[in-house]
C-alpha cells in the first residue's frame, strides 16, 4: 500500500514488519459534541485501520481523549461541576456519535489523567538531557535546542522567530518555548511532581501515550491537518528529544471540512469560528450514514465542503446501496439449488476482477472516493445479473462479496429500531400474498399499510414480493 507521507512530502510503501500496523491517531478534547471537521479524522482513520486489517495485517489503534486542558477547566467552571464530569460526559456521548457513524473503539483508548505518570517520566527524561527547565512550577521544551524542529511543517525556526511573542502570564526563557507543565492554579485540578504540583500540557501527552501503548518508534500517526503545527511538530520534537529515535515512519494527515457563511465566503469549520455542526445534530436530521457517506466520497487529503445538499446527494447515492443489499437479500430466499452454470461462474470472475480494482484504488493513497466508484460499479453489474434468480451457490459468493466490501467502507443498511423483525415482516408479507389469492384485497391493503407505518417498503414482481425499510 502506498501512502502520501507528510513527513517526506512523498509516496511511500508501508510495508509493515511482520504484518504488524502500529498507528495512533489524535482523538478528540471532551468538553462538547464531537462537530463534522472531527468527524472526519474519525471515520476515515477507522476505515484506514479497518481496510489494513482487510489487507491481511494485524493492527494496534490507539485513540486519546484529551480529558484535561484549559477548555475543560473553563467549561466545569461554567456548569459548576468538576472536569472529570465533564470528562466522563462527554466520552459517553463520543461513543454515541462514533458508533452511530460506523466508527469501531479503538485497541485502546487512553485518557491524559491515566497517564500522569507516564507524562512526568518524559518531561524528567527532557529535563535531564537539557531540553526542557523549569520556571516557577512551569516545565518548557527548549525547541531550539531540537535541531530539526520544523522538519514536518516545514517552518523553519527562523520564520517562527519573527512573529513569536511571549504571552501574559508565562514566564520561558524563549519565545519559541512551548510548554509541558503548567503550574497549578488555584481551582484547578493538580497533580504532584518533582518540580511541584500542576498538570500537563496538551502536546506531551500524545508522546507519553504513543511510547506506552505503541513503542517509541511508531507505523502511522494520523490526524487532521490543522495539528500539523504546532501540535504533531511540538510532538516530534519533545519524543525524539526524548528517546533519539525516529517518532513515526508516516504522518497522515487529512484535509479541512469547509462551510459556506452568508457571504457565500469558504472557510474552514471549526468551534473557534463558531460556523461548525455537531454530528449529534446533522446525524439526527440528514441520518449518521449519510455524514459517513459524505466524507468517504472525496479523497482524504481534499478540502471538501460541507452543506445540506451535499448531505441530500449521499442520502440518495446510499440508497442505491440499501436497493441492491435489498435485492441480494430477497434473491438469496428464491435461489435455485444446484451449482453455478458457465455464465455464473463468468460473473463471478467479474465481482473478483471489481474486488482486485477496488484494493488498487484503496492501495493508492487510500482512495475512498475511486473505492466507493468501484463499489457502485458492481452494485450496476449485480442488479442486472440478479434480475433473475441463479444458484444458490453464486447468490451466496454476491451477498459475500457484496457484504464484504459494502461492510468494509461501513455502507450496510443495519435493522433500524422499528419494533418489527424480518421473520415478522416474512410472514405478514406471506398473509398478505394469501389474502390476494383469496381476493381479500381489504386485508392485503391493510397489511401493506400497516408494514407501511413501520417503514416497510413492498415491491410486487415477478418473482415475488421483495420488502426494504425505508
Amino acid at each position: 500500500m502506498q501512502l502520501y507521507n507528510s513527513l517526506t512530502n512523498k509516496y511511500e510503501e508501508l510495508n509493515p514488519q511482520d504484518n504488524t500496523v502500529r498507528m495512533y491517531a489524535c482523538g478528540p478534547t471532551v468538553y462538547n459534541f464531537f462537530h463534522v471537521g472531527n468527524a472526519r479524522c474519525f471515520v476515515l482513520f477507522d476505515l484506514l485501520r479497518r481496510y489494513l486489517e482487510y489487507r491481511g495485517n494485524k493492527v494496534v489503534f490507539v485513540q486519546n481523549f484529551t480529558d484535561i486542558d484549559d477548555k475543560m477547566i473553563k467549561r466545569a467552571q461554567e456548569e459548576n461541576t468538576t472536569v472529570a464530569d465533564i470528562a466522563e460526559k462527554y466520552i459517553g456521548e463520543y461513543f454515541k456519535d462514533a458508533q452511530a457513524l460506523g466508527v469501531q473503539p479503538a485497541t485502546v483508548h487512553p485518557r491524559a489523567t491515566e497517564n500522569i505518570d507516564e507524562i512526568i517520566d518524559i518531561i524528567s527524561t527532557l529535563i535531564e538531557k537539557g531540553f526542557a527547565y523549569v520556571r516557577e512550577g512551569d516545565v518548557y521544551f527548549s525547541t531550539r535546542k531540537f535541531a530539526q524542529y520544523g522538519k514536518l511543517s516545514g517552518i523553519s525556526v527562523d520564520e517562527l522567530d519573527s512573529g513569536a511573542r511571549i504571552s501574559v502570564g508565562e514566564i520561558k526563557e524563549d519565545p519559541l518555548d512551548f510548554a509541558l507543565w503548567k503550574a497549578y492554579k488555584p481551582g484547578e485540578p493538580y497533580w504532584e511532581t518533582p518540580w511541584g504540583k500542576g498538570r500537563p500540557g496538551w502536546h506531551i501527552e500524545c508522546s507519553a501515550m504513543v511510547n506506552k501503548y505503541l513503542g517509541k518508534t511508531i507505523d502511522i500517526h494520523c490526524g487532521g491537518q490543522d495539528l500539523t503545527f504546532p501540535h504533531h511538530e511540538n510532538e516530534i520534537a519533545q519524543s525524539e528529544a526524548a528517546f533519539g529515535v525516529p517518532f513515526s515512519r508516516f504522518w497522515i494527515h487529512n484535509g479541512y471540512i469547509n462551510v459556506c457563511d452568508e457571504k457565500n465566503e469558504v472557510k474552514k469549520m471549526s468551534k473557534s469560528a463558531g460556523n461548525f455542526f455537531t454530528v449529534r445534530d446533522a446525524g439526527e436530521k440528514f441520518g449518521y450514514d449519510a455524514i459517513r457517506f459524505f466524507i468517504l466520497s472525496a479523497h482524504y487529503r481534499s478540502p471538501v465542503t460541507f452543506s445540506i445538499e451535499v448531505l441530500e446527494t449521499a442520502k440518495n447515492s446510499l440508497e442505491r446501496l440499501y436497493n441492491c443489499q435489498a435485492n441480494i437479500k430477497y434473491m438469496m430466499t428464491v435461489a435455485k439449488e444446484g451449482s453455478a452454470d458457465s455464465s455464473e461462474k463468468e460473473f463471478v470472475k467479474k465481482l473478483e476482477a471489481l474486488e482486485n480494482k477496488f484494493c488498487e484504488e484503496m492501495d493508492n493513497d487510500f482512495n475512498t472516493a475511486n473505492g466507493i466508484a468501484v463499489l457502485f460499479d458492481a452494485v450496476k453489474e449485480i442488479n442486472i445479473f440478479l434480475s433473475s434468480p441463479k444458484s444458490l451457490e453464486t447468490t451466496s459468493y454476491i451477498n459475500d462479496f457484496y457484504n464484504r466490501i459494502a461492510g468494509l467502507m461501513g455502507f450496510l443498511k443495519t435493522e433500524d429500531q422499528s419494533g418489527i423483525s424480518a421473520e415478522e415482516i416474512e410472514a405478514l408479507i406471506e398473509q398478505r400474498t394469501m389474502a390476494k389469492k383469496e381476493k381479500n384485497y381489504a386485508l392485503a391493503d391493510s397489511i401493506r399499510n400497516e408494514l407501511s407505518e413501520k417503514g416497510i417498503i413492498l415491491e410486487d414482481t415477478p418473482q415475488g414480493v421483495k420488502w426494504k425499510r425505508k
